[in-house]
């Protein structure tokens, strides 16, 4: 590679300058860099995103180029397939090499495979390096060599590795390379690719919500390990109070890495600047390794999103009733802590995590409607719907994935609301309706006398439903089900 060829530094689930590997391993060569994102919905077998990721997208590359501007490259972004885009624009450019971060999906591995195939058949250098993870799926593996199939055995042998390599910093400059005139290839604007709602304008409360990019993802970690960390292992059950990080959906587009995460934690707690115990910084790890091993599982079994991990439940009875997934999609169950956990989703685009639990649960065991129904609705709304930790969180409440919640193991949403928003809070900020209501019965208003419904204006059955099935019904039918398909076994 001569002095004056370009490295392409092929941007995807990495939307970051600092602890980028691919981009680090660029700009230390010395030569003008070419940076791009192919938004790629042409590739047989990549899911495309939904709707909630398209609009962070868009933010997201807006900052990473204004971040690759400031230090003299920009950003190209373009339209169609990778497989066809990253060879000939890296022969058009006169590439030297091409540099990228992995991805770990089948369908991506498969395209990665054959791009670098085509890559090096031309005479262009490709690379590829971890900027996603910090153990890979291929480097843990159980004492016989396979794969793991539990979670604290995976915790263990992550552990047992040590702590992950410190960040990367990111370049202090960069020699930004023209993008080619030649082989017909054009960079579109982020606005051509139609990423964000128009009319009518559903992204306002994500708006609201969010500050999309590198410099809000570190400024979410800085307040989080300066502040929220302090009890963390306690409070972060609690929907009515800020107790978690909310990083998952910078992580999810890779605008921080979780090597940042995870060693920004360790500082401020060995560091005495914040008040987090060593169980607060270990329940955020486990977190992060959660995270991890839901890729694991992803790499492994690459149709996590469809399939499910334990076969025996392709045989389970489950209900088909679009009005009873309306309702649920729609936040009006009856039972106030599900509605207020899928009216959070719709207006943020994020919703607390052990309200996705509750959420998941009254979907899959309240209503006996397929995993897979619910997994798609979180695809399509949710701002940090990762194709690893989605499905892989989906099947653990079904009871139908790896280390699971067992499937007779159903949460009661009214105890669930009590003890985790005991005094009402969430559910008042997202059921306004019910905002009136005493504590005692907030989370089941149905048992309120009529006074005291009619004192918070609330009619059950108009201003705010009536459950859509009794907990104890909903309950008896489940195990039911469970028993039938053991009978089928």
């Amino acid at each position: 590679m001569s002095a004056a060829s370009p490295v392409i530094v092929w941007f995807r689930e990495d939307l970051r300058i600092s602890d980028n590997p691919a981009l680090a391993q660029a700009a230390e060569s010395g030569a003008p860099v070419l940076c791009i994102y192919v938004h790629d919905e042409a590739s047989p077998g990549i899911r495309p995103l939904g709707a909630a990721s398209r609009w962070w997208l868009a933010g997201s590359l807006r900052a990473l180029d204004a971040s690759l501007r400031e230090r003299g490259a920009a950003l190209h972004v373009l339209h169609g397939s990778a497989r066809d885009i990253v060879p000939a624009l890296a022969r058009a450019a006169g590439a030297g090499a091409v540099v990228w971060n992995r991805r770990y999906g089948a369908a991506e591995i498969a395209v990665d495979t054959g791009i670098k195939t085509a890559l090096r058949e031309a005479g262009i250098a490709a690379s590829s390096f971890n900027g996603r993870l910090i153990h890979e799926p291929w480097t843990l593996t159980t004492k016989a060599g396979g794969p793991i199939r539990v979670y604290t055995p995976y915790w263990r042998a992550m552990r047992a590795k040590g702590a992950p390599d410190m960040p990367l910093a990111a370049p202090a400059a960069l020699v930004g390379a023209p993008f080619p005139a030649a082989g017909g290839l054009r960079a579109v604007p982020v606005d051509a690719l139609g990423l964000e709602p128009t009319s009518p304008d559903w992204a306002g409360g994500m708006r609201e919500a969010w500050t999309r990019g590198e410099e809000g993802a570190q400024a979410r970690l800085e307040a989080f390990v300066t502040g929220g960390m302090a009890g963390y292992g306690e409070a972060r059950n609690r929907p009515d109070m800020p107790a978690t990080s909310q990083l998952s959906p910078h992580l999810r587009f890779g605008e921080i890495s979780v090597r940042q995460c995870w060693h920004a934690a360790e500082h401020a707690e060995a560091s005495g600047s914040v008040r987090a115990s060593p169980g607060d910084l270990e329940t955020f790890l486990k977190e992060l390794g959660w995270r991890e091993f839901s890729y694991y599982l992803l790499h492994h079994n690459p149709e996590l999103a469809r399939r499910d991990y334990a076969p025996r439940f392709e045989a389970f009875p489950w209900r088909s009733d679009a009005g009873q997934l309306d309702q649920w999609q729609r936040g009006r169950t009856g039972y106030p802590i599900v509605d207020a956990g899928m009216r959070q989703l719709w207006t943020t685009g994020w919703m607390h995590n052990r309200v996705r639990m509750i959420v998941a649960s009254f979907l899959v065991k309240h209503l006996l409607i397929d995993w897979r129904r619910g997994e798609e609705w979180f695809w399509d709304t949710l701002v940090d719907a990762d194709p690893a930790s989605n499905s892989a969180s989906w099947q653990w409440v079904a009871g139908t994935g790896a280390d699971a919640s067992p499937f007779f193991r159903i949460f009661n949403p009214v105890l669930q609301g009590a003890k985790f928003d005991p005094d009402g809070i969430y559910v008042r900020r997202w059921v306004p309706e019910l905002a009136k209501l005493p504590s005692s019965v907030i989370h089941a208003p149905w048992t309120a006398p009529r006074p005291i419904l009619d004192a918070a204006g609330v009619r059950l059955g108009s201003s705010y439903p009536s459950p859509m099935v009794p907990h104890d019904e909903a309950r008896a039918r489940a195990l039911a089900a469970l028993r039938s398909l053991s009978a089928k076994a």
